[in-house]
C-alpha cells in the first residue's frame, strides 16, 4: 500500500515539475518573440524616418531655392505615410519607447516649411538626434 502511495505521489510531483518547466519555457519563448518583433518594428521605423528625413530635406531644399518641388512633394507624402505602420507597431510592442518614437516622428515632420537653409539644417540635425534617442531608449528598455 505504501509503495503504491509513494509511486503515485512521485508521479504527481514529476508531472507538476514538468508542467512548471514547460510553462516557463513557453513564457520565455513568448518574450523572445515579442522582443524580436519589437526590434523589427524599431528597425522599420528608423528606416522609414531616415527615408522621410531625406525626402523632406530634398523637398524643402528645392522649395527654398525656388525650383519645382512637386515631384519631391509626392515622394515626401509617400515616405511620410510609410512611417505610420512601424510607428504604431513600436508603440504597441514597446510602450516604454513610445514617447521617444513619437518624438522622433515629430522631429522629422518638423522639417516642413523651413524658412531658410540654416533652419532646415537645424531641423535635420534635431531629427537625427531624435532618431538616435529612440534607438538609445529601445536599447535601455531591452537591456533592463
Amino acid at each position: 500500500m505504501w509503495q503504491t502511495l509513494i509511486a503515485v505521489l512521485g508521479t504527481l510531483a514529476a508531472v507538476a515539475i514538468t508542467s512548471g518547466y514547460q510553462a516557463r519555457a513557453a513564457r520565455t519563448a513568448r518574450q523572445e518573440t515579442r522582443r524580436a518583433e519589437g526590434l523589427a518594428a524599431v528597425e522599420a521605423l528608423v528606416a522609414a524616418l531616415a527615408d522621410h528625413r531625406r525626402a523632406m530635406w530634398f523637398r524643402e531644399d528645392l522649395r527654398l531655392r525656388g525650383e519645382d518641388w512637386s515631384a519631391a512633394r509626392t515622394e515626401s507624402h509617400a515616405t511620410r505615410s510609410a512611417i505610420t505602420g512601424p510607428l504604431l507597431r513600436v508603440q504597441l510592442l514597446l510602450p516604454a519607447a513610445a514617447g521617444a518614437a513619437q518624438d522622433a516622428a515629430a522631429a522629422v515632420y518638423a522639417l516642413r516649411n523651413a524658412d531658410g537653409h540654416p533652419t532646415l539644417n537645424a531641423a535635420r540635425t534635431d531629427a537625427l538626434t531624435a532618431s538616435d534617442d529612440l534607438v538609445a531608449a529601445v536599447g535601455r528598455h531591452l537591456a533592463a
